[in-house]
């Protein structure tokens, strides 16, 4: 029986136990350049011995970001900023990894604390873009991209994956959930092309598909290389579902895609999410389980005993956790502690141990 905190190794990488924190947007870099905040808040999970820290959704050019304050990777200085906080996490047996984002028609907004939601160009904003001229909700309607841009973009994701190796990240994940750029291509719901990106379901999958074969050839060969899923769209008629998503996972398998990291919705405001405590566990059993592929699982996993019931049942292979993370860094230490396992502290918190 597979345990919470047994290692996993994928590819080259080993990762110390199966507790990763979730990616989180911070909505604080300047310009795309993160700070000493991102400093503060990803060392502070490292104290904490996950197996792995994801790094927020990244823009692999400035306008894919989310926000205004949401970080670009698009220069070497920018990558660059994050070695200090690899090379921490390391000395304390943390694997690091970074999600290489696009927005598309849910960029160019303002932070969430500002009182209006869309950046104007002079607060930074820009034109955004997608796979069809559909807007999300009430925001601007997106450009549709080139063929041209969309090879383009492909070239940009390439690129800052290979800005990652060097900056010594462990792994790279494409970010191809939550109604974001990839996401709006495989969506029946977003995409309205008729070109080679459009309409069958093969064509719409294409980008994501081409993107991730060249990043793979790319980034060295022991290097995993992830890819979120939104696994379906949450609505009743016409959209993305987890029958889609399991089709997809066999072609990314092939690709060499070495964990889906499974996860829903965001794509359309008029989704019906029927949350709760693992809502999205299912989804992620159903793609390890007909794709023969592993799986993180990630939402509303709160509990030490609840994530070792996920791995121990064979639903998924890790679990990724935000919030709880949030309110206590060093989760993965108290929740060994609640399951009677041993694990190894670092040496200054010991006194804190109560087992």
């Amino acid at each position: 029986m597979t345990n919470l905190f047994d290692p996993l190794t994928l590819r080259g990488t080993t990762f110390a136990n199966r507790v990763w924190v979730s990616p989180m947007c911070q909505y604080c870099a300047v310009d795309g350049l993160i700070g000493a905040w991102h400093y503060t808040h990803l060392t502070a999970f490292a104290t904490g011995r996950p197996g792995l820290i994801m790094v927020e959704a990244s823009g692999v050019v400035p306008e894919g970001r989310i926000t205004t304050g949401c970080v670009s990777i698009e220069t070497d200085a920018k990558v660059n900023a994050f070695t200090p906080i690899i090379d921490f996490a390391h000395s304390q047996n943390v694997k690091v990894g970074i999600q290489l984002a696009h927005a598309g028609r849910k960029g160019s907004t303002t932070v969430p604390t500002d009182d209006h939601p869309i950046a104007s160009s002079s607060e930074g904003g820009w034109q955004t873009v997608s796979a069809s001229p559909i807007a999300y909700n009430e925001m601007p309607v997106p450009r549709e991209l080139t063929i041209d841009e969309i090879h383009a973009l492909t070239q940009s994701f390439v690129d800052a994956a290979l800005r990652c190796v060097k900056a010594g990240f462990d792994l790279v994940e494409i970010h191809a959930a939550h109604g974001y750029l990839f996401h709006q291509f495989y969506s029946p719901l977003t995409n309205r092309r008729s070109d080679e990106y459009g309409g069958s379901f093969e064509n719409r999958i294409k980008f994501l598909l081409e993107t991730t074969k060249a990043i793979r050839a790319a980034i060295p060969q022991a290097m995993p290389l992830f890819v979120r899923l939104s696994a379906s769209d949450w609505v009743e008629d016409g959209g993305w579902n987890i029958i889609d998503s399991i089709e997809l996972a066999k072609q990314l398998k092939e690709l060499g895609v070495d964990l889906i990291d499974v996860s829903s919705a965001g794509n359309v405001h008029a989704q019906k999410i029927v949350a709760g405590p693992g809502f999205q566990v299912p989804f992620a059993h159903a793609i390890k389980n007909e794709v023969q592929i592993p799986t993180s699982a990630v939402g509303l996993i709160t509990d030490a005993h609840q994530a070792q019931h996920i791995i121990e049942t064979n639903e998924a292979d890790a679990v990724f956790m935000a919030r709880e993370m949030i309110r206590n860094p060093r989760w993965p230490l108290y929740a060994a502690e609640e399951l009677g396992v041993s694990v190894e502290w670092p040496e200054q918190y010991l006194r804190g141990k109560t087992k």
